[in-house]
């Protein structure tokens, strides 16, 4: 299993970035994909999941940190997940990483056996 995360850079606050992450080596149209967050210091935390449908039918859910301003999204025949991330602030600075398991989408990191490897965001004020 492969998850290749990309889109990371530097912005200013109030800009936006949109993350990529292209999963390969297992049935991506069961999977249920999710983004987390690692800032220096911090513990992992979730920042939102989608359950296996392809676009709007996909159930999704997100931090109360980052509702409204982000938005997850997928494509099943490209095997991709996004997330769009709007109105950034210094304090969603962090390493993301998209995760992907069968079943559910989870808001607990534990229940995510795949990684990638993540990409950094870096907010200035």
């Amino acid at each position: 299993v492969q998850l290749q995360a990309s889109g990371g850079g530097l912005v200013q606050a109030g800009g936006s970035l949109r993350l990529s992450c292209v999963v390969s080596g297992l049935t991506f149209s069961t999977t249920a994909m999710g983004w987390f967050r690692q800032a220096p210091g911090k513990e992992r935390e979730f920042v939102a999941t989608i359950n296996w449908r392809n676009w709007s039918g996909g159930a999704t859910f997100y931090a109360d940190s980052v509702k409204g301003r982000f938005s997850i999204s997928r494509n099943n025949v490209k095997n991709t997940v996004w997330l769009q991330m709007n109105s950034l602030k210094p304090e969603d600075t962090a390493v993301y990483y998209c995760a992907a398991r069968q079943g559910i989408p989870s808001r607990d990191y534990l229940d995510y056996p795949d990684w990638g490897q993540g990409t950094v965001v870096t907010v200035s004020s």
